[in-house]
């Protein structure tokens, strides 16, 4: 069967980041499809990361390897609040993480950001993600002759995107992508072009994931996103947790459906014969989600990644990406599966 090549768009969202994880698992099993391009965000971002230095060292199977072994670290960091300098200053902090979990309407992490700056621990704090981040392969993931790889995260002092892509992308970057500013302090890195440090909170607030470096002419036309945050709620939200967890899901998608109008204006206008051909890109879009289980899910499990939860994760990211390969991907290189401005619209 003929090859497809396709870029990736991987979302951010915390534990819900293993859906992506199985998704990928399914996808590299799949030797029709040549993956080109990656974007990602947060914990998409890692995914990427994960995939990326795979495909670098051994191929496919080096990557699903790969994949495991992030989960597995990440599963092992438990709640991504309770990790390293917590549990040393809170030595009954499971404990009391259990109690809040079943009495108040937020997670054991989401209840101590709202007390505490994770600039009030001192010498307490270190990030639990940086151990595995500094453990992936910086030059199989500045490689230029694997896939294209593009991490988001953003300034916090300008509130614009910074796309981090080739010689640029370091454990700092995968990390200051998966930066909540809640629970992380902000990671700093030296501007190459102005020499000046800047400071960078998660990527989901201005790119979730990025789509445009993916419009570069050199890239194939198909994007599938893996989508882990719900675009559609039907049932209004009334409680606390299910208005903050809504408020959550808006917020992390707000950039995504922009790039979504973006990508179904310049279509239109390809489609006219308004825009000289070759001069922009007529990108196809496709998606693989599961907001029936997403949706299912609060924003505080984000921050708990159990193991049990995330194999769970795993297992439906597989049925999703089964579901796309059987369905969809044969329009793969021919014409777009997602109708956007049902989604934007």
């Amino acid at each position: 069967m003929k090859t497809r090549r396709i870029n990736l768009a991987l979302q951010g969202g915390g534990a819900h980041g293993a859906f992506t994880w199985g998704v990928l698992d399914r996808l590299l099993q799949d030797e029709t499809i040549e993956i080109a391009g990656i974007t990602g965000t947060s914990a998409g971002a890692l995914n990427g990361a994960a995939l990326k230095c795979g495909l670098m060292m051994g191929g496919r199977e080096a990557a699903r390897e790969n994949l495991d072994w992030l989960w597995g670290e990440i599963g092992a960091v438990g709640d991504m609040r309770m990790a390293g300098w917590f549990r040393a200053m809170l030595p009954l902090a499971g404990v009391w993480g259990d109690l809040t979990e079943r009495f108040a309407p937020f997670s054991p992490a989401e209840t101590w950001a709202r007390l505490f700056s994770p600039y009030d621990y001192g010498w307490f704090y270190s990030n639990p993600l940086a151990p595995i981040a500094e453990k992936f392969n910086s030059r199989h993931m500045t490689d230029l002759d694997g896939p294209a790889f593009f991490v988001a995260a953003t300034n916090v002092r300008t509130g614009k995107i910074r796309v981090f892509s080739g010689a640029d992308i370091s454990a700092e970057a995968i990390l200051a992508s998966a930066c909540l500013p809640t629970l992380f302090q902000a990671v700093e890195i030296v501007d190459a072009a102005t020499g000046r440090r800047e400071a960078y909170w998660d990527g989901g607030y201005t790119g979730n994931p990025a789509l445009f470096p993916l419009y570069d002419l050199a890239l194939p036309r198909d994007i599938v996103v893996i989508n882990i945050n719900p675009l559609v709620r039907e049932a209004v939200p009334h409680s606390v947790a299910d208005v903050q967890d809504r408020i959550n899901e808006i917020s992390f998608n707000a950039s995504l459906l922009s790039e979504f109008r973006a990508i179904h204006f310049v279509n239109e206008l390809i489609a006219k014969g308004q825009v000289q051909e070759g001069v922009m890109k007529d990108v196809l879009v496709h998606l693989i989600a599961d907001d029936g289980l997403m949706g299912s899910l609060t924003a505080s499990s984000k921050l708990t990644p159990w193991p049990g939860l995330l194999f769970a994760l795993k297992e439906a990211g597989q049925a999703a990406a089964e579901r796309f390969l059987a369905e969809d991907a044969g329009e793969i290189n021919r014409k777009s599966t997602v109708d956007l401005p049902a989604l934007f619209g």
